[in-house]
Parts: structure tokens; sequence; C-alpha cells
């Protein structure tokens, strides 16, 4: 697991979900051409042209409507979506009602929209649309039982790499529960009816590319697990009201707007103040906001800065917060650049003194325990310091003491950030660097050069087993920590991973 969260965090989120839908469409086309799938190979390509024709098209013309660049990346995920709901066809009224469809979806995206940011599932509400119109209707025939295997593969690379299993988890097990359950209910035999819950619908591709995107979900995991068990019901159980009928596309649009009405919709209005360079390769970059902003330390914001030349990763990305929620009306984040930043990145370090940027949404769940006399551990790779530093400076604002002690890992002896904080702060430092630097602060150690392994851990924090841990930084050394601490049998860990769309 460790290994897979390395090589998956190297993958961009958008990369990752786009490969993974094309090896489902590949495995449909193999399984087509030997006779497992009830469908041509000739009807699946022409549906899939079609789509992928469709909203290219749509995504391109949006843009230029809304002046915006388009995301071509994303428009094809939504196309590839929306290949799996309809019946794979080449009668012509039909794949242009499914080219209506994926029209639909792509409008979605900019006018069903607040401050940036979808309030539905594109694919979900273009298929509740064409349905509710009569023009066509989905049957989500991904839900096959030969496509399952690579459907289960794919949706758990997915979940995992989002870190959104305890949410795609909780829809497909209640969902699994409740639809066995009704189909019992109908005569099936049990053990058929869990078979047909499980092979013949779409759940798990539901959980694993629909439900879980970022962009739709309630800021905290709660919030989400409680959002799965809706959803799961209403896809769940059989009902028709006026001309809505159970389904999985109208199941995830209405925990959509659920997520919208407890989620963050106000946006928030920030003025670039000025940057400062931490390390070589990293810069704290300082905004202001006219009104308080309200997050708590630990957690993370999503900035919108739209630019020319955007690459893959598009015009939105998140960075945890390094300021504490003690300055509600100033926000810092510590970000690395690198020698190959993101155009995103470059465009964050062009900002002028003044110049507005949008942030969309606060969320996270990487929070210390609110109860201070629990112990815990801090481990932080490179630039993942920054949650911490939010962390330890609101504590300092509060009065606030606990046992803690932090391991610090850094690639060269130049990368220390925010070591100035962390000596004002008196926090008892493990640093993990390729050699000693000079004058450590008291109560601080050197561990070395090597990796951090789970004999490094024990012999640096003896008590390690009755801490809390917290993990924080590049995906492959998230994944390596918490699978050292696993075999310390530490019983709580927090992770705090980059990903994300």
């Amino acid at each position: 697991m460790a290994r897979l969260g390395a090589l998956l965090g190297t993958v961009q989120m958008y990369r990752l979900v786009s490969v993974v839908l094309v090896a489902i469409v590949l495995v449909a086309l193999t399984e087509s051409l030997v006779g497992l799938l009830g469908f041509e190979p000739l009807e699946l390509v022409a549906t899939l042209g079609t789509v992928l024709l469709a909203c290219i098209v749509a995504n391109r013309v949006m843009a230029l409507l809304f002046r915006v660049r388009p995301h071509t990346e994303s428009s094809v995920i939504t196309a590839l979506l929306l290949f799996f709901l309809f019946f794979p066809t080449t009668d012509g009224e039909e794949l242009l009602s499914v080219a209506l469809a994926a029209a639909i979806a792509v409008a979605s995206k900019y006018v069903l929209a607040w401050r940036g940011r979808h309030i539905v599932n594109p694919a979900a509400i273009g298929a509740v649309i064409i349905t509710l119109t009569g023009l066509n209707a989905s049957v989500w025939w991904v839900g096959t039982p030969v496509l399952l295997p690579v459907v289960v593969i794919g949706a758990l690379l997915v979940l995992y790499r989002t870190r959104q299993l305890p949410l795609g988890l909780t829809f497909i097990v209640l969902a699994a529960i409740v639809v066995t359950i009704v189909q019992s209910s109908f005569g099936l035999a049990l053990s058929d009816a869990l078979v047909y819950a499980l092979g013949s619908t779409p759940i798990v591709f539901l959980a694993g590319f629909m439900l879980s995107e970022p962009l739709t979900l309630p800021p905290r995991l709660w919030q989400r697990v409680v959002l799965a068990g809706i959803v799961a019901l209403v896809f769940s159980i059989p009902f028709s009201v006026g001309p809505l009928y159970s389904s999985p596309e109208l199941a995830l649009v209405v925990g959509n707007l659920l997520a919208f009405l407890v989620g963050q919709r106000r946006g928030l209005s920030l003025s670039f103040e000025r940057s400062t360079s931490l390390t070589p390769s990293t810069t704290e970059f300082v905004f202001s906001s006219s009104r308080p902003v309200s997050f708590r330390a630990g957690q993370y914001i999503e900035l919108s800065i739209p630019h020319s030349g955007a690459d893959s990763s598009g015009t939105r990305r998140v960075f945890s917060i390094a300021s504490a929620p003690s300055t509600p009306h100033e926000l810092r984040l510590g970000v690395r650049m690198g020698e190959s930043a993101s155009s995103f990145k470059r465009a964050l370090g062009s900002l002028k003194p003044a110049q507005p940027v949008r942030a969309n949404l606060v969320a996270g769940d990487f929070l210390l325990p609110r109860d201070s006399s629990r112990p815990v551990l801090l481990v932080a790779g490179g630039i993942g310091i920054t949650p911490f530093i939010s962390q330890l400076e609101h504590d300092a604002a509060r009065g606030v003491t606990r046992d803690l002690v932090l391991i610090y890992a850094i690639r060269t002896h130049d990368e220390f950030a925010y070591r100035d904080v962390l000596e004002r702060l008196e926090i008892r430092v493990v640093l993990l660097a390729p050699h000693e630097p000079e004058n450590l602060a008291g109560g601080w150690s050197y561990a070395g050069s090597g990796r951090l392994t789970r004999e490094l851990i024990e012999q640096q924090v003896a008590d390690v087993r009755e801490r809390t841990a917290f993990v924080s930084g590049p995906p492959r050394l998230v994944s390596a920590v918490r699978a050292a601490l696993r075999h310390l049998r530490v019983r709580r860990i927090v992770t705090d991973a980059f990903s994300g769309y």
C-alpha cells in the first residue's frame, strides 16, 4: 500500500481518472469483440465518438461565451462517464440525443455553478435532464458482471488516491444491502439478490467515479459519510414522484444539492499582499481579506487563478493554510514551486500586489485533537510542515500546551521551512536531513540522513504507541510513514497527503 500510495501520488488526479476510464473503455471494446458484452463494437465506437466530440465542442463554445480557457481533460472525463450511462447505438436520432445530453452536461459546469464550483455532477445532471425530456433514458450499462472486475480496481484506485475510501465504502455497502433487501422482497434468493446488487447495478462505478468528485462534496469527512448514506438510500429505494423516478443520476443530483447546502457557498475575495522565499524551492504567499476567513487550523483552501496557457492541472488548486485562525483577515500559504512548476504555480508566482484572487473552498479534517491533553506526534516532509504551522500558531495564540513532538524530514539543509517559527514556539523537533544544521535549538535533535523508518521513529519517540500521529507531506513519504506507524501499532493515524483535482 505504501508503494501504491507513492505511485498514485505522482499522477495528477484528472489524468488518473482519465486513464482509468479509458482502461474500462478498452476492456469493454475487447469484450465486445469476443462476444462477452451485449453490444457491437461499432455501437460502442459510434457512441464514444459522439460524446467525446459533443463534450469537447460544447466545452470550447461555453468557454468562449464565458471568456475562460477551456479545460479539455475535464470535458473528456465527462464524455467518458456519459459513454457508460446511455445505450451504445448507431442510430442517428439516439446518437443526437446522447450528444444533447453531453452538451447539457458541459453547459452545467458553467451555468449551474457557484463561485466557480459545480453545484451538481455534470454527467448526472445531463442524464437527468435528457431523461425528463423523454428523448432518451440512462441505463448505466457499465453495471454488468463482465466489467465489474476492472470497475472495482479503477474505483478503488481513484478512491484511494482522493482519500475518499470512507465515502465510497459507505455508499457501496449501504446501497448493496438495501438493493439486496429490495430484490429479496421481490422473490429473489438472498445470494442472487446480492450478486445482482454488486454485479448488475452501477453501485461501484457511481461511488468511484461520480459520487467521489471533490468539487461537489461537503468540506468535512463526517458530512461526506452522511451524504454517502443519503445517496445510497435514494439510489436503492424505488420511488416515483410525477415525472421523477428513482435512478442513479437522480440520487447523485440530490446528494450534490445537499452537499451544496452544507458547504461554503459564499466564496472568498482575497487580495494578494506579498510573497517571501522560505527556502530555495518554497515560497510563502500572503493574502488579505476584508471579511474574516472562517477556518480551522490544519484545513486547506482552494484558490482560483484564471490564466492563459493553463495545463492539465487547471486553474484551481488547493493549499494547506499556514496562518492561524486567530488572524482571520490574513492567509499565509507555503507553496513548493520547484523547477518545473505547473501553469497554476507560475500564475501564482506572477501575482502583483493588490491583485484579486478568488478562493472557493475551505475544507479538511486534518485537525489536532480538541482534547489538548492527548499526546501527539507530528511528522512532516518538506512543505508538508504548513498545516502544522497553522496548528502550532493557533495553540500558542490560545495559550494551549500539548505533549507534542515533531519529526521533520527535509531533502537538503537549506530546505528547512519555518525554522524561525518552530524555534519561537519552542517546539520539540526531531530533524531528518542530509547534514546536521548548525546551532540546533534547545530540545531539538538530529536523527541522521537516512530514511524515516519505524526503527528511527521508535528510537526518537519511545512512547509513539501512546500518541495520535499526524502525517503531512508528499504521497510517497506519507504512505511510507503510515505503514511504519502501523507496524508500530499506533492506533490513530491521520494523514494529509497532497492530492485532489
